[in-house]
Parts: C-alpha cells; structure tokens; sequence
C-alpha cells in the first residue's frame, strides 16, 4: 500500500485537469415561481421542431466552434466582445450523405452592429451521428 501511495499525489491533482462542462445557470426560485407558462404551451408562431440528432449534431458542432469555457483574448479589438457571445452566431443544419448532418455556424450580419468585423467568421461541420464525432470541419 505504502509502495502506490507516491502515485496518488500524482493522479489525484492531475485529476482537477479535468473540467465538467458549466451547468446551466437558472433563474432564482422566487424568480422562477412568478414566471407563467402559456395555458396552451408552446405558441405555433416561431415553432420550429428541431429533431434529436440534428440537436445533438449542433450541440457537437458549438461545443467545438465555440467551448463554454472559451475566454476573449485581452488584446481583442475594442468593440470586438461580440465575436465572443454565442448569440451572434445563427446555426443552420441539414441532414446529408449517410449519416451525417451537416452543420454551419456563421456570425449573423449585425450582430456586431456597424462594426467592420471580418464576416467570414464561421465553420462547416459535417458531423457523423453514427458514432457522434466530427468528420470534417470547413472554415
């Protein structure tokens, strides 16, 4: 026993190496409890059914383009924070050969206002649902 204790002060701090993604943050309670779902649920109008898989494929597909935990660099351009906010980018999916879904993430025309930003910002995901990876990736 005294032989392998050496090896856990190695493992076990490689250990915090390892990061869980963020869980989701949620509103307070009292919050929370005020707010009213529709008696009807979801409104017909802006529904849009997004199957499973496609769900999946663009969840594999952000996750890369663009990880929780991903920080803007310090010496970003000023004005420039929006090329690091998910809600700039608009997601567009198709199924394609086989099985794979095909995913493109572009920044959204105004999204960083009038700014002159390099538009070209996104990437093509082919992403494979057989075995959940990604194939290809076009930028």
């Amino acid at each position: 026993m005294a032989r392998w204790l050496p090896l856990a002060f190695v493992v076990l701090p490689a250990c915090a190496l390892f990061h869980r993604p963020p869980r989701p943050v949620h509103a307070p309670p009292e919050e929370a409890a005020r707010f009213e779902f529709p008696v009807t649920g979801i409104p017909e109008e802006g529904l849009r059914a997004i199957p499973g898989d496609m769900a999946r494929a663009i969840q594999l597909a952000m996750e890369d383009f663009y990880p929780w935990d991903k920080k803007p660099p310090a010496s970003e351009r000023p004005g420039w924070e929006c090329l690091y906010r998910r809600e700039s980018y608009g997601v567009y999916a198709a199924p394609y050969e086989g099985a794979v879904i095909l995913v493109s993430i572009v920044l959204e025309p105004g999204a960083c206002g009038e700014r002159a930003v390099p538009y070209d910002m996104g990437a093509l995901y082919a992403i494979d649902t057989r075995n959940w990876r990604i194939l290809a990736i076009q930028r």
